[in-house]
């Protein structure tokens, strides 16, 4: 393939290319490129998210480029410093190791393993001799590492910044350095220590490499990136019908943004679809990728059943006993409702209009629901319950 077609393919999705023409003399060379992205093993499940820069990691695959799959499992026990407004607590080995172990298994619904190079940045950084660190640690200055958003932040409202933290960077870069990488992918959060890599490189005698950024993909909620910790993820694991669920409750403008960074779909051909019948490929591609074709018709079928027609039948009617009538938001918010998302979430939820209770629209946050009575709540698009509060004697 010529380099421009292989720059088209790269470019989508990507948010920044440094530089574009430097990646299309790499490619001009004729050269086998090293494409390198590392993940800290923070935690051990795969969402959407972290599918974004895995399939830009598989297109380099399929172009016949060497992936280097780089599990970060000594700098995971510092800690990714990007965006942290205090110092995150460290890790210890076995937590590290324990969510490195779960990563072949997921990453291999995306990647080609058996073209896959996993390393680990232990094997180098966790040899290193103090003089070693010494001669690391003069490559950089305090004010280049400063210029950092987040340490910038920090510093200026006189919150901590830990030794441990100002190195993440320069250890993250040296990987670069030990990997002699053509490329490196992140997300644009980790553009600082990606850039940091070329710096490195450039001071250690190498060939700077060139960096790809890709967006953050938001989550659930249309508005702060997936994660798990804020609840608006959809992990790669998760039970089918729940995916297909979920990405059927995201907003029309989102769904675009996933077509283009979790699929290979030609944009213009979904944007003339109509956006229930778009919202649904989606659907059923994601789950189809990851759990198989058989159990996405399946998911598909159960979230025509449930939710387009509103069918509340099969549903069994949970008796739950309490002191006193139950606040909406409170019960939405619980465990007994399946979690519909923290209090804030379910809080713009029910403003919106988006709670039903026995078919009527609550807009009411301090909506109670009383005893002795059957109701039928719905709560956004994935949540429907049947469920009856019995006082307790």
């Amino acid at each position: 393939m010529d380099v421009k077609k292989q720059i088209d393919i790269i470019k989508r999705g990507t948010s920044e290319i440094i530089s574009e023409k430097e990646l299309a003399e790499k490619i001009a060379s004729k050269k086998r490129l090293v494409v390198k992205a590392g993940f800290d093993p923070s935690a051990p499940d795969i969402h959407l998210g972290h599918t974004v820069l895995l399939r830009k990691l598989r297109h380099f695959q399929d172009l016949g480029h060497e992936v280097v799959f780089l599990i970060g499992d000594f700098t995971g026990m510092i800690g990714d410093p990007s965006g942290a407004s205090i110092t995150r607590k460290r890790l210890s080995r076995r937590e590290v190791s324990s969510n490195a172990r779960t990563y072949r298994e997921q990453v291999s619904k995306i990647l080609d393993i058996k073209k896959l190079k996993v390393v680990f940045n232990s094997r180098w950084l966790g040899k290193m001799k103090l003089e070693a660190v010494m001669e690391l640690a003069s490559k950089q200055t305090v004010a280049r590492v400063l210029e950092r958003d987040d340490f910038m932040k920090r510093y200026k409202e006189g919150k901590d910044i830990s030794f441990l933290e100002f190195l993440y960077p320069l250890f993250q870069g040296y990987d670069s350095v030990e990997l002699k990488s053509d490329v490196e992918i992140g997300g644009t959060d980790q553009k600082f220590n990606m850039l940091m890599g070329r710096t490195l490189q450039k001071r250690y005698g190498e060939k700077e490499q060139a960096v790809i950024t890709m967006p953050l993909l938001e989550g659930t909620d249309g508005i702060q990136k997936m994660s798990k910790s804020l609840d608006n993820y959809i992990g790669i694991n998760e039970d089918p019908k729940d995916i297909y669920g979920k990405l059927m409750s995201i907003s029309d403008e989102l769904m675009f943004k996933y077509y283009e960074l979790l699929t290979d779909e030609d944009l213009g051909s979904v944007r003339k679809m109509h956006p229930m019948e778009a919202k649904k490929k989606l659907a059923h591609m994601i789950v189809s990728q990851y759990h198989g074709g058989s159990k996405a018709e399946a998911a598909a079928k159960d979230f025509e059943k449930k939710f387009q027609k509103g069918d509340f039948g099969h549903l069994e009617l949970q008796v739950i006993p309490v002191p006193g009538p139950v606040p909406l938001l409170d019960f939405l918010a619980g465990p007994q409702a399946c979690n519909a998302g923290s209090k804030s979430h379910v809080r713009r939820l029910i403003e919106q209009g988006a709670v039903e209770v026995n078919g009527e629209k609550i807009r009411d946050t301090g909506h109670k629901l009383g005893l002795e009575k059957d109701y039928e709540i719905k709560a956004g698009k994935k949540i429907f319950k049947r469920v009856k509060f019995k006082g307790l004697k």
